[in-house]
Parts: structure tokens; sequence; C-alpha cells
């Protein structure tokens, strides 16, 4: 039985499509075709000038992103993260690129990329535990610790079109999370924790929330 899809538009701009299968099934599939168009993001400076973090408190102090400054279900902060953050010594220091490119690398190192480690409704304080997760609990670590220092944070699900070359440490063919930070002059730069990498044309953006729950498949 075929379902009917409706689609919508939701208020972050995601396309949305839904439909219903009732009474008793013992079996669902889904079948997808994308056109995907791929676009290489502009060439990212090496650093930001130290006054971009007034622009940055300019943009706080505005409201013009507060949705992105707010925590969501699972992206919120814990006494374990706030212990990990001073563990690491994450702070303003440095410039707002700089920071952000720090702290995508800490993340990568600090953590193990391990399936079933976690699951997808898991809080942040079970991959800070084990120092270990995927791509999910590294995105709602990073995004939380980028809202708390007043940078807007969203976090992005999609996928990630591997290379050989690459050596991602996210498996093929499945779903991936990342962040993404709004930086004065530059717009939405992407961190992509669970590679310590920089967002790139493979980056292929479905959907955008505050976290997880806000973009279930």
């Amino acid at each position: 039985q075929r379902a009917k899809v409706f689609a919508y538009r939701d208020h972050y701009g995601n396309a949305v499509h839904y439909f219903d299968v009732p009474g008793h099934h013992g079996k669902l599939d889904v079948s997808v075709e994308s056109i995907v168009d791929i676009t290489p993001p502009p060439e990212l400076p090496k650093a930001m000038p130290d006054s971009a973090w007034d622009a940055v408190d300019a943009i706080v102090e505005a409201g013009t992103h507060l949705d992105w400054l707010q925590p969501g279900t699972f992206a919120v902060s814990t006494p374990a993260l706030e212990q990990f953050v001073l563990a690491i010594g994450f702070d303003r220091r440095r410039d707002p690129l700089t920071t952000l490119r720090h702290l995508n690398t800490t993340l990568f190192q600090q953590f193990s990329y391990e399936p079933r480690t976690t699951s997808v409704d898991s809080p942040i304080d079970e991959a800070l535990r084990a120092r270990a997760g995927v791509c999910q609990d590294f995105s709602h670590i990073m995004a939380t610790v980028i809202r708390g220092i007043g940078i807007p944070c969203r976090y992005v699900s999609g996928y990630l079109a591997s290379t050989a070359a690459a050596q991602d440490r996210s498996p093929d063919n499945a779903t991936h999370a990342w962040v993404e930070a709004w930086l004065p002059g530059l717009g939405w730069v992407g961190f992509d924790p669970t590679n310590n990498t920089i967002t790139s044309e493979r980056h292929i953006a479905v959907a955008i929330g505050r976290d997880y729950n806000e973009v279930p498949p």
C-alpha cells in the first residue's frame, strides 16, 4: 500500500514530508530520490580580528539569532559539561574562528567514535562519561559549548559523501550530523567534530534545528 505524502516548510525553513500508515504493518520501506546541488563554500580566512567578538555580542544584543542561542532537548548544559569545558581550558581567548577551529579539533581528539555507546535519545552526559559516541553526541556537545560563549549555533542533519582519501570516522551511506556557527562577516560556518573538518561540498544538509530532537528522520 502506497502512502500519500504531504509536504510543508517548518519555521526554520526545512522541507518536511510526512505520511500516515494506519493499521498494523510488519515492514516499512521509504524510497527517496534527490537532486543535490553541490556548491563549495567560500574559503575561510586563517583567523578573524579579535574585535569580531564585539560584533558577536552585537548580534546577541540585537536578538536576530535568538533561536540559535537557546538550548535544545539534548543540547543543554550540565554540570559534567561545565567541568569538561574547564578541563579543556575553553574560553574566548582567541578570535571567534580560531576558537571554534580549536574546539572542533579538541572534541575530535577527546572522543572516540563508537556506535552503540549512546542512543538517539541519550543525554550528553553519557558521551562525556564514556568519552565516546557518534556524530549527534559530538554535535550536541559542540553546539552547547558554542552557545555558551554567546555564538549562535545550529545543529545540522544530513549526509556526508565519503571518499577514499578522506578517512572519515563516520560510516558511508548513513545519516550524519554537524554544527554551523554564525560568525560576523562569514555567515554560517560549518564544523564537523566527528571528522575534525570544516564542512565542504561533501556535507549534504537536509534539515537544521537546535538539536536532533527537532530534526529526526
